[in-house]
């Protein structure tokens, strides 16, 4: 009894730690722990950042440049000659010479410096630095976007698999007493030993579909986990209420509206506002370049000079004569790459457009297909039941039996996947227009 009481706990024990390891997670849930989790996203936030950084950097060229600068020098006995010991002449009694010891110089400086006109050089990378920053928040929305339809396939797919493991089992098992009753026929010498061989070949086949359906769900499990930064061990459970939510009512956002919504797109548009500025930064070589700047000095030169309190103020003006002849190009070349980003944005656009008409066309063809496979199950019953009937009286063969069969666990397959399908289709509908993450309440 000791020993039964034992393996039983240790059963108990194994069935609650395989519980643990089991985790229902809605598509919103799931949504929401990948745009927090992913390599994608945090990857996206990091650029973000660094673009951030950059701007900051940019805008602190504004500021003035101080410094401050201190030397102390050995001198090696300096020979220093100044006017007025030329005509003292020298005394050898006392040892003196017409020029003094010098032996160390201390030299001391803080200088101002404050740019006040570069051709707007200073303003207009400031101007692209912040649109750079701005379309990297756009790109990193858009990365939201396709983790979030990344989540929701994944999801889909697992749906589709585990729907037809339970399928499959169900049939299996049918398939399996098929066997029996067939076996004890066969014996019995009411049924032909080739019905028996043809009932034991479906479940064979039953069999091996069902097995790839189980690598199918282990695979594409470990997927999702993976992308949820969710222990391995954990296995996703997808309820049908998680993969059909009612939320079909959500409104569609009409093309135009949707092309304002594609963050791919907007991440372009900040993009050629950035290449425009650039633009005028390479323009800005053409002008002269005017500073403000200012100054301390304090020195002291041993027994020869000591100077404070030397104040400068002044302005100053440079121009690098060459940029006439060297900036054209670089003006040209920025022109181009600014076409270039027009140019692509056109493409966007374009194939935005044509994913919109592919996602709804699609949308509208898997509720058509939804409700066609529907019927079909309940056909493919009806006809089950009534082959299995006439086949009882001896009025249809095996193969017209099994045919049935075989019709019926297929319209149930492809109802599952037609179901998961108009889902995914909606949310694949929702991406296209710029809205997925929208709908979930979930802030890009």
């Amino acid at each position: 009894m000791n020993s039964k009481t034992l393996v039983m706990a240790l059963v108990a024990l194994g069935a609650l730690k395989a519980n643990a390891q089991q985790k229902s997670l809605s598509v919103k849930e799931a949504v929401a722990l990948a745009l927090q989790n992913s390599n994608e996203t945090q990857w996206a936030a990091t650029k973000v950042a660094t673009k951030g950084y950059d701007l900051q950097a940019t805008q602190n060229n504004l500021y003035p440049d101080f410094k401050l600068t201190g030397q102390y020098l050995r001198l090696t006995n300096a020979n220093v000659r100044l006017p007025a010991s030329q005509d003292s002449g020298t005394d050898p009694a006392n040892g003196n010479s017409g020029s003094p010891k010098v032996n160390s110089l201390a030299f001391g400086q803080a200088a101002f410096n404050l740019p006040v006109f570069a051709g707007g050089r200073l303003r207009h990378s400031i101007e692209a630095a912040d649109n750079l920053y701005k379309s990297e928040q756009a790109n990193a929305a858009q990365t939201k976007e396709e983790v979030a339809i990344q989540v929701i396939e994944y999801y889909a797919a697992l749906y589709k698999a585990q729907r037809s493991v339970e399928l499959l089992r169900e049939s299996l098992e049918s398939n399996a007493q098929r066997v029996k009753d067939f076996t004890a026929r066969e014996q019995n010498g009411l049924i032909a030993r080739n019905d028996l061989l043809k009932v034991q070949l479906q479940k064979s086949q039953v069999q091996l579909s069902l097995d790839e359906a189980e690598k199918n769900v282990r695979v594409i499990n470990y997927e999702l986990v993976q992308l949820l930064k969710l222990p391995a061990a954990t296995q996703i459970i997808v309820d049908p209420s998680n993969v059909e939510p009612n939320l079909f009512a959500t409104p569609i956002a009409p093309e135009n509206d949707a092309l304002t919504k594609r963050h791919d797109l907007e991440a372009l548009s900040f993009a050629e506002k950035a290449a425009d500025a650039h633009v005028k930064v390479a323009k800005s070589a053409f002008f002269p370049s005017l500073s403000l700047t200012g100054g301390y000095v304090a020195l002291d030169l041993q027994n020869v000079a000591t100077v404070t309190n030397a104040m400068n103020v002044g302005v100053g003006v440079s121009y690098n004569l060459s940029s006439i002849f060297k900036s054209g190009k670089d003006v040209k070349a920025a022109k181009s790459r600014a076409e270039e980003l027009r140019e692509q944005k056109e493409i966007l656009s374009d194939r935005i457009k044509t994913g919109i008409v592919t996602a709804q066309e699609d949308y509208n063809l898997s509720i058509k297909q939804d409700e066609v496979y529907n019927e079909a199950v309940a056909q493919a019953a009806e006809n089950y039941r009534i082959v299995r009937d006439k086949y009882d009286n001896g009025l249809s063969d095996t193969t017209e039996l099994l045919d049935a069969d075989v019709a019926e666990l297929s319209a149930k397959i492809n109802l599952a996947y037609a179901r998961a399908n108009r889902v995914l289709k909606f949310y694949e509908l929702l991406e296209a227009t710029g809205s997925l993450t929208e709908s979930f309440n979930i802030k890009p």
